[in-house]
């Protein structure tokens, strides 16, 4: 399926007034996630966009994309090994369903209620990925360069039967996507694996009882239809993957496009946090508008200060864990944890469990 580029400069024209000619390079861009979903979408309005903007400016070069968004070339569940592959040349990595192959990805999903910050995560990812070089070497050893970063909206709970608080959480089939299944430790309640493209359906065949999911995603899946009844937790955003390509299909790249979607990435990482930011609150007041004349309307409750504390308190030391799980395996992860939270909290942050204290 992968172009091979050596072969996808598929024309070239004169360029008015000049004896140089713009070469086409044929891309073929992809992901398991369609476009309604923001961060999928703004591959298109932002990092394809850009990358087109800054080429047009200099005239040398144009991509041809070749989109496959939605899942039409692989699944969820195989985003990684499908840019590794060069089934797709530039892929979004859904690094939170592969924890095994990208664990230190995984730092910030084991440290929830450290900041609901969007923007100010990614800072923080974007700093560690240039600084820490087990970080970046865990990415790069499948093959493959990063250009932009993903992150969440901050994390509540969306049920088919209202909940009191977070005592009702004891016996609940709650869907999660995959690490993001630790939050739930502690509570009673049952995690179940999957991710936006299947809690509608596990909560409408009765396989979970709700999802502890975000706003920007619960929005456009429309899963507020299965589970009108949203307990405003706010456990903050995690680090989610990244926009990578190929290695193969980079290094045969020219190095003015190189240079173009490396500014595009950065683009996409900072406005993809700032949109989270300001989407989250609106995506649940569109919720409850859409939802307002179906058989159960929308309807948003706030947890208690005091059920947010037991449910923090609740919950194993999950940082912990991770770490010494990896430390155990070579890898610097209580190093790679405080650094960060120490980011968080040189931002402004401030956890509301200090989970770097306790490694």
């Amino acid at each position: 399926m992968k172009l091979m580029l050596g072969t996808a400069l598929v024309g070239a024209f004169a360029m008015s007034g000049a004896a140089a000619a713009q070469e086409t390079i044929s891309l073929t861009v992809a992901s398991s996630h369609p476009t309604v979903i923001p961060w999928v979408g703004m591959i298109q309005t932002h990092f394809m966009a850009r990358t087109d903007e800054i080429l047009a400016e200099a005239g040398e070069y144009e991509i041809n994309w070749n989109e496959a968004f939605g899942g039409q070339l692989y699944k969820a569940n195989a985003t990684l090994d499908s840019v590794e592959q060069g089934i797709t040349d530039i892929g979004w990595v859904f690094s939170m369903l592969e924890p095994a192959k990208l664990p230190m990805s995984q730092a910030s999903s084991y440290a929830p209620f450290t900041t609901a910050d969007a923007a100010l995560q990614l800072e923080v990812m974007e700093e560690l990925f240039e600084t820490n070089e087990a970080f970046r070497e865990e990415w790069e050893q499948y093959n493959l360069k990063v250009l932009g970063f993903t992150g969440t909206d901050s994390y509540d709970v969306y049920t088919s039967e209202p909940i009191s608080g977070f005592a009702d959480l004891d016996g609940m089939k709650l869907s999660a996507p995959g690490v993001l299944g630790n939050w739930l430790r502690g509570t009673g309640a049952n995690a179940v694996d999957g991710s936006l493209t299947s809690f509608y359906t596990d909560i409408q065949t009765g396989v979970s009882d709700g999802v502890l999911s975000l706003a920007l995603g619960v929005l456009p899946a429309k899963i507020y239809e299965v589970a009108p009844h949203v307990t405003k937790v706010d456990m903050g955003v995690a680090f989610s993957g990244a926009i990578a390509i190929n290695r193969d299909s980079w290094d045969m790249l020219p190095e003015p496009v190189q240079e173009a979607m490396v500014e595009a990435g950065a683009y996409y990482t900072e406005a993809h946090g700032r949109d989270l930011n300001e989407r989250h609150a609106a995506a649940l007041e569109k919720m409850v508008e859409a939802g307002a004349d179906q058989g159960a309307p929308v309807e948003i409750t706030p947890m208690s200060e005091a059920d947010r504390e037991a449910w923090v308190n609740a919950m194993p030391n999950i940082a912990k864990e991770w770490a010494d799980g990896l430390e155990e395996r070579g890898m610097p992860a209580r190093a790679f944890m405080k650094a960060y939270i120490d980011g968080v909290r040189a931002r402004g942050g401030e956890p509301v469990r200090a989970w770097d204290d306790e490694l």
